[in-house]
């Protein structure tokens, strides 16, 4: 009877498992796990500027929803998190040409965890900026 219920609490688990992993789509765990992370430190960061959904602001912030940049500068994204950037950038076929300031306090984990969550949220790719492509992207910082 003890292994009757074993066998019923295990097929549950599965059975919920496999209902939480199809709520997120494509994305792994521990991508999920970044962009929840992500989340919370875009809101606080950067969300004044670029938007809660990612949409910019008129034509001095640009929107975070342009996948082909993001594929185009994934080497250079982080630096542009940390360091800011200025010069102008072509997001959609727009020009801007505002400054972004500089993100200094933010750890290398916590860029991971911000860029995985504006390319899995606006951009709907599905990979993860690993916290060790961060720390090398940053090393690489002009």
């Amino acid at each position: 009877m003890r292994l009757f219920h074993i066998f019923i609490i295990l097929g549950i688990t599965i059975f919920s498992l496999a209902y939480l992993a199809s709520c997120h789509s494509n994305l792994n765990i521990e991508t999920a796990q970044y962009a929840v992370n992500g989340q919370k430190l875009y809101t606080t960061n950067c969300q004044n500027c670029h938007g809660a959904k990612g949409e910019g602001l008129g034509k001095l912030y640009p929107p975070l929803t342009d996948a082909a940049f993001f594929k185009d500068n994934r080497a250079k994204l982080s630096c542009m998190v940390k360091n800011g950037m200025q010069g102008e950038i072509i997001i959609h076929g727009q020009v801007f040409n505002e400054k972004m300031p500089a993100n200094p306090q933010l750890s290398e984990l916590d860029i991971a965890y911000i860029l995985t969550y504006i390319t899995t949220n606006f951009t709907q790719s599905d990979s993860i900026y690993s916290h060790q492509e961060v720390k090398e992207a940053l090393k690489n910082c002009n």
